[in-house]
């Protein structure tokens, strides 16, 4: 393959040396620290946010659609995932924290154009459509609360999570509706309430099967792509070198990571992804255990998926769903709209930044407004809410095969990561990974393709 000849740091950059520890980095943060909890804390960043809008309402629809239609069937999905997430998402970590900038940065530094651009596109046109169902999901839990017609709440949403992300900030977002998604957590406690037959839990959970209808290809596809999405990818790089950037000054650009740096990314990106499938596993669970248990296998409403919500919360499992899905989607959105402007603004040597101001990142935030408006748009085309929440999940599914072997590619590409580039275990779990989905995704065409 051809590459591009290395650029030159610009004399506005400054290559820092990842010597440890250094005065203002995360390592001394932490050592100097005597609170274990508190170092717990500063610990945890961009993997447990990517895996709390991991469970965007595009997942939860997607797990709640698992446990109606198949039961227990799909448990297993859930332990089978995390190491698999795990690795994809510490790859993502660690090229992000080595080279110092986004995903596409890295494309457009070392690989051709003609795979930078379609990648970044694709990627914006599929974070787009995801944005738009997630917009409609969280009208639709605002309908549990009050009576205004869903088609009526999805302009007021999109504007108000663009006009938070324009002229507020990322961190205003995560810190207001964070608690809400707690709410999801209540999916555990119903699931022991339904009083499950522990037998076929058991049974779901670590015994693999595959249906080879449509219907339940469609699931399994879907789970994948919601649990291991191609924005998650980007999010978590360019989240990684932001905060990098952030410590050690916007002008300046540091090349490499420490040990310390790589095992604090590793702590704090499987913390999110084991509390990420904490949450698919119950959910699948509760609804198997009343929705499909009462014969309710197909959900189209909100409402209806709140019903596996009733053993714990009576009355009020629809106010807790829908709490747990604005909190959610006001969450997973802009990571959404977000990850598609920094692909694109990184693709074009734009400057990027959730804690810029807009007029010093235009084009970074136009992507934004764009993706934002394009997928608020899409909620009136007569598509059902809660089923394009499914169908974006297949969607991804769809894209992260192709997608997760060129960051592959790249996390072994010792000119791009040096002495850092991936071992075996990253590649043998990253390269299944691959292989899964792309065999789940061909599996559903040809399913399909019988009819």
């Amino acid at each position: 393959m051809k590459r591009h000849p290395k650029k030159k740091p610009k004399p506005s950059e400054t290559a820092i040396p990842a010597t440890s520890p250094q005065p203002g980095s995360l390592q001394g943060e932490v050592e100097r620290e005597p609170n274990v909890f508190k170092r717990a804390l500063l610990i945890l960043g961009p993997g447990l946010v990517t895996g709390a809008s991991d469970d965007d309402p595009s997942g939860i629809g997607t797990y709640a659609a698992a446990g109606a239609t198949l039961g227990y069937g799909t448990l297993w999905m859930a332990v089978l995932t995390f190491p698999f997430m795990a690795a994809v998402q510490y790859t993502c970590a660690k090229v992000g924290l080595v080279h110092g900038t986004g995903f596409a940065a890295v494309l457009r530094r070392h690989y051709p154009r003609w795979l930078l651009y379609p990648i970044v596109f694709t990627l914006a046109a599929a974070n787009t459509f995801n944005a738009g169902a997630d917009i409609g999901a969280i009208a639709s839990g605002i309908n549990l609360l009050v009576p205004i017609p869903v088609p009526y709440l999805i302009v007021p949403v999109g504007l108000l999570i663009l006009a938070l992300l324009v002229w507020g900030s990322y961190r205003l977002i995560a810190n207001t509706f964070k608690w809400l998604t707690l709410a999801l957590f209540a999916y555990i406690g119903s699931a022991l309430f339904a009083r499950p037959d522990w037998a076929g839990v058991l049974w779901g959970t670590l015994v693999p099967t595959i249906g080879t209808d449509a219907p339940s290809l469609a699931v399994l596809v879907g789970i994948l792509g919601t649990t291991i999405s191609p924005y998650l990818f980007f999010w978590q790089a360019s989240q990684e070198a932001e905060e990098k950037r952030a410590r050690w000054g916007w002008r300046a650009r540091r090349r490499g990571a420490t040990d310390a740096e790589l095992r604090y990314a590793g702590w704090d990106v499987a913390t999110g992804m084991f509390v990420s499938n904490l949450v698919m596993y119950f959910i699948i669970l509760a609804t198997g255990a009343t929705l499909h248990q009462e014969g309710h296998t197909e959900i189209h409403t909100a409402a209806e998926a709140a019903e596996a919500l009733k053993p714990l919360a009576g009355d009020a499992a629809e106010a807790l769903l829908a709490l747990g899905l604005i909190g959610a989607g006001f969450l997973a959105v802009p990571v959404l709209t977000g990850s598609a402007a920094y692909a694109v603004a990184e693709a074009f040597a734009w400057r990027t930044g959730l804690d810029q101001k807009p007029h010093r990142a235009r084009g970074f935030y136009a992507v934004i407004t764009v993706s934002t408006l394009a997928g608020l748009l899409l909620n009136f085309t007569g598509v059902n809410p809660v089923d394009a929440l499914l169908w974006a999940a297949v969607l991804n599914g769809f894209l992260t095969p192709p997608l997760l072997a060129v960051v592959l590619l790249v996390a072994n590409n010792k000119e791009v990561m040096g002495k850092r580039a991936n071992g075996l275990l990253l590649n043998v779990l990253g390269w299944s990974t691959v292989v899964l989905m792309a065999a789940a995704a061909v599996g559903l065409v040809l399913t399909w393709g019988a009819g």
